[in-house]
């Protein structure tokens, strides 16, 4: 497959601002999850790089070659970028081999062109080539979308919230039969999502779109545990932002002194912990020896089977509330006195 170079690029409607120089690289057989929420242009610049829309200024290569850029715009035919949309997109009245094959050469649609080999790739069995599209389930059907995209052996593949209507069990199959068949053909590939766990889960990178411009590009795991804003740290997860103060690398809040996982400038902050690094703890249990701990009352418990989001009313003079979220079969009971804990790094962000 390919890697995928964006410069400055800039797309305008009626003269509002969609996206604001957006400046991204896709290396070589990496799938980069594309993120944000609605109306943050994640859609449109998908639909840039398909060509589907022309852009307004900028750059886009794509394995070195240049689609986009000084007055060029590549059609999108020529471009040789897999597209799978969030429906499927299927032709009810061809099967599913005609489905995989409709956008290859007459030749390779009559001789059903590698239809075997995509159909084991993307995780359905041979048999299901003479099938219907309608007969399939909505996950299988999203796979056989993938299986056209990737028939003309593309050099990119773009996938637009293909998973968004299916059901939770369902989702969830189909992220890991998709991401297994993605990595088995070596594609390099962006998903498009405003599903925060779907880009976590998925992504090799995740690069998150606000407002039109690209405030973070990371790993999954740097961009959940340092979220380069407060309004980041809220939309990946949940979020404990508490009112601190910043000294030589630690920040003190109601929840104590916490060591940073990236230093700032000392001063006032909002420090931020995730609910799953506060440990609640019972009556009979005691703190980590040297951990400093803080008395809470229980205020809510929602139950959700394997962990439980708790809210808890601590004790202080400021009667702070915090959510913190427990394994299921630690849930406490409402009232129930407890003390907590903090497991782990904080993330702080200067006020002002």
């Amino acid at each position: 497959m390919s890697e995928l170079r964006i410069r400055g690029l800039r797309k305008s409607f009626d003269g509002h601002p969609v996206l604001h120089g957006i400046d991204l690289s896709v290396e070589r057989g990496t799938l980069l999850a594309l993120l944000g929420p609605s109306g943050s242009g994640k859609t449109t610049l998908l639909r840039v790089l398909c060509g589907f829309e022309r852009a307004d200024g900028g750059t886009v290569e794509i394995d070195g070659r240049r689609v986009v850029g000084d007055g060029l715009h590549l059609p999108s035919e020529q471009r040789r970028v897999g597209y799978v949309p969030q429906e499927g997109a299927l032709f009810p009245h061809l099967s599913v081999a005609d489905n995989i094959v409709f956008g290859l050469p007459r030749a390779q649609r009559r001789a059903r062109h590698r239809v075997a080999e995509l159909l084991e790739l993307v995780g359905l069995p041979a048999s299901f080539a003479t099938r219907a599209p309608q007969q399939l389930s909505g996950g299988q059907q999203q796979r056989v979308a993938l299986a056209r995209a990737l028939a003309p052996a593309p050099t990119l593949v773009m996938l637009d919230e293909p998973f968004s209507s299916l059901d939770a069990a369902l989702r969830l199959e189909t992220r890991q039969a998709v991401a297994h068949a993605l990595a088995a053909a070596g594609a390099t590939a962006v998903l498009v999502t405003h599903d925060q766990s779907e880009a976590l889960s998925m992504g090799h990178e995740v690069a998150v779109l606000w407002r039109g411009k690209l405030i973070q590009t990371a790993t999954p795991q740097t961009l959940y545990r340092q979220p380069v804003t407060r309004e980041l740290a809220s939309f990946v997860g949940e979020a404990v932002l508490l009112a601190g103060d910043a000294r030589g690398g630690s920040a003190t809040c109601e929840l104590g002194t916490l060591p940073l996982s990236v230093p700032v400038a000392d001063g006032a902050v909002d420090v931020m912990v995730r609910p799953e690094q506060i440990r609640v703890l019972h009556a009979h249990e005691a703190a980590p020896s040297g951990a400093p701990s803080f008395d809470a009352i229980v205020r809510d418990v929602v139950f959700q089977g394997q962990d439980a989001a708790v809210t808890l009313q601590m004790q202080s003079a400021a009667h702070t509330v915090v959510r913190a979220r427990v394994p299921g079969y630690r849930s406490p009971q409402l009232g129930e006195r407890v003390t907590l804990t903090v497991d782990g790094d904080a993330t702080a962000y200067p006020r002002g």
